[in-house]
């Protein structure tokens, strides 16, 4: 039996935005699964992380790498982007003895094209942060206030709490009781993704966004 090892990050930056946040990281890596890998398969072990991608010190996936070499697993993540933004990281990860990782937006990529894939992505990161850098020195040269307000920022996190609140009130009634009953969190997001309920994105419901929403009808 093939096992498989899953590791998903975000940044505190990221979690927000469109395609990188743990949802749709959860949603690559099960196509993954259920599409390329070999059947039968088990999943011995899932980390999530919030860390900044330019930080190679990160305890998940430490912990992560060192389990898919115990168990002679698969590292799967959704991007290539997920387990470093650096070139010499990437490499160093490559040439490490015993591990084999897989990147579940690319299925069919071995490691020079990923190699390949990881500088010119490097390269297009250098790029556009002098762009905007150049942009940023000339708005402010013109005299224009850069950053948003602090009235604009409180209302932004003020908006996504209350939006935590309705979504998590919306499966209230499925994810309090199995709670109370000593249900695991896994156990909770089969019964909510089998019953057809969604998150507010669209998406199936995982762990960490079940921990949250607990947490958030338990301090209501």
């Amino acid at each position: 039996m093939r096992k498989f090892v899953t590791y998903k990050r975000v940044s505190s930056q990221e979690q927000g935005k469109s395609g990188l946040g743990l949802e749709a990281q959860e949603r690559d890596i099960q196509l993954f699964l259920e599409n390329y890998a070999d059947a039968p398969f088990e999943v011995v072990g899932e980390f999530v992380e919030v860390h900044s991608g330019a930080d190679n010190d990160r305890p998940q996936l430490t912990a992560a790498i060192a389990l898919a070499k115990k168990e002679n697993a698969v590292l799967v993540v959704s991007k290539l982007d997920r387990l470093s933004r650096r070139v010499s990281h990437l490499s160093a990860l490559m040439e490490e003895r015993g591990l084999d990782f897989k990147v579940a937006q690319m299925p069919h990529a071995d490691r020079f094209q990923l190699h390949i894939y990881a500088a010119l992505a490097e390269q297009e990161r250098q790029f556009i942060s002098q762009r905007t850098k150049s942009a940023l020195a000339a708005a402010k040269a013109r005299g224009v206030r850069l950053g948003p307000t602090k009235n604009t920022v409180a209302a932004m996190v003020k908006a996504r709490q209350e939006q935590a609140k309705r979504d998590a009130q919306k499966v209230a009634g499925v994810v309090l009781p199995l709670k109370a009953a000593g249900s695991s969190l896994r156990h909770i997001c089969e019964v909510l993704n089998a019953s057809g309920a969604r998150t507010s994105r669209g998406g199936n419901f995982h762990p960490s966004l079940v921990s949250r929403m607990v947490k958030t009808l338990e301090a209501a």
